[in-house]
């Protein structure tokens, strides 16, 4: 089967290329003015339209196995393929947790035949799993989480043993580790002193882990990034504070890198009132000044990659009423991530060439899948995301597939509509409907070594 992608706009990290694509065999075959069309089977108009590399989502709790009344793999991953994004790499917070060769290779195993994108799988980094680490990339794990504040799953945080013991073996092998960093004694501080004064409304969850909680954790993991050499990597970044630390690490050739998230970069603590217990994430969302901070980052890029966070809960865990302190943090965003960001740069606020440099490029090469993933070059898989920049696209309940259609992005219009998802060489979303399921399977690492 090939295919040829005629007249569109080639969005590109180096900038926006009008060019043709010729696809053959789940691959680019070549990038040129005026292809032929007897070359290919079919050919597909993208006049006017821009044509972006698949979008890899490198964060994402999709809820298989043990908790599928939030979300599961079939659901989360036919959003993520209705959005533009092609390979989604899943988080390991499940029940029960990643964080053994024998529980990634169950996952895998479980997952292969309801995945309708490309995955690839983190494990776990705790201190019951830290002498696993070997067996899990074996396995082939691309990376690791540590949970360093309260999550789903209620893990606890690992030591600062474990941790550094994980960025020397990083260094040696050659795998990023990606923290959540909320300092866990801190945020259990602050959140027991805004409970003792009363209050229930959404704005206390901000207020029970100020920017200190993040910082705090991530000053740590600088300096042990610092100390071993191990590639560590900062996600849904808040705070304006941890840029500094990014900042300094560029500077320093530390190997620290961070993500941020499209609901940090869209809303503030202004919205609390209006959205209520649909923002409650972790990290919270905070002032303005956060916000135009990170949205400041991205084009000097501070900020190294953009994840969705994709995190649904059931409808009766995020609720509406009045206590915040019994709703779940977190929502859906795997299909609102790539028309999010398009959006902001339709509309002046980034470059659209930052795109696919923040959520296909640099995700691919921290992970070790590029050029395989996230790119638009010849011999790369053919994973593109075709867009209408004419077009709008509202967000619905009825739009998003996920089981737990809760996001504050619901009600939004987004400048641009994803029109075509192509997966190695062949179509599987066209105008918001599925056209192939199942197609995905599980990535590995194309090379040893993490690229960045």
């Amino acid at each position: 089967m090939s295919l040829l992608i005629r007249g569109g706009k080639l969005v590109l990290p180096e900038g926006i290329y009008e060019s043709d694509v010729l696809i053959e065999d789940e691959r680019i075959k070549a990038i040129g003015k005026r292809i032929q069309s007897e070359l290919a089977d079919e050919v597909i108009d993208a006049t006017g339209k821009l044509v972006f590399p698949g979008a890899v989502d490198e964060h994402v709790h999709m809820r298989e196995p043990g908790l599928e009344y939030k979300d599961d793999f079939s659901h989360g991953t036919m959003a993520a393929a209705l959005g533009g994004v092609t390979t989604v790499i899943e988080m390991p917070n499940t029940v029960p947790p990643v964080d053994s060769g024998r529980t990634v290779k169950d996952k895998a195993e479980l997952l292969k035949n309801k995945a309708h994108v490309d995955f690839a799988l983190y494990g776990l980094l705790s201190d019951n799993s830290v002498d696993r680490l070997e067996e899990m990339l074996n396995e082939g794990a691309v990376g690791f989480k540590a949970f360093l504040g309260p999550t789903t799953g209620n893990l606890p945080p690992p030591s600062n043993a474990t941790i550094y013991k994980a960025l020397k073996l990083s260094r040696a092998l050659g795998f990023p580790i990606a923290f959540h960093a909320e300092d866990d004694s801190l945020v259990n501080y602050f959140v027991n002193e805004v409970k003792s004064s009363g209050r229930k409304d959404a704005l206390a969850h901000m207020l029970s882990r100020p920017p200190i909680t993040e910082e705090m954790a991530v000053m740590k993991i600088y300096m042990m990034a610092k100390d071993t050499g191990g590639k560590a990597h900062i996600v849904h970044i808040s705070s304006k504070g941890t840029l500094d630390y990014l900042r300094k690490a560029k500077e320093e050739g530390v190997r620290l890198t961070g993500e941020t998230c499209p609901h940090y970069l869209y809303f503030d603590s202004s919205h609390y009132e209006r959205y209520g217990s649909y923002l409650k994430v972790n990290p919270p969302i905070r002032e303005a000044e956060h916000r135009e901070a990170l949205l400041k980052a991205l084009g000097d890029s501070t900020i190294f990659t953009i994840g969705s966070d994709h995190a649904p809960h059931s409808i009766q865990e995020k609720g509406g009423g009045k206590d915040i302190w019994e709703v779940a943090a977190g929502f859906a965003g795997v299909q609102t991530l790539l028309p999010s960001m398009v959006s902001l740069a339709l509309n002046g606020t980034l470059k659209l060439s930052d795109i696919p440099r923040l959520i296909s490029r640099n995700p691919a090469k921290l992970f070790g899948l590029w050029p395989k993933k996230g790119e638009l070059m010849p011999g790369s898989d053919a994973d593109i995301a075709i867009i209408d920049p004419n077009k709008e696209t509202l967000v619905t309940e009825e739009w998003l597939i996920t089981k737990s259609p809760i996001t504050p992005f619901l009600g939004m219009r987004f400048k641009g509509n994803v029109e075509l998802t192509i997966l190695r060489g062949e179509i599987i979303a066209k105008n918001g409907e599925m056209e192939k399921k199942n197609r995905g399977s599980m990535v590995r690492k194309v090379t040893s070594y993490t690229q960045i």
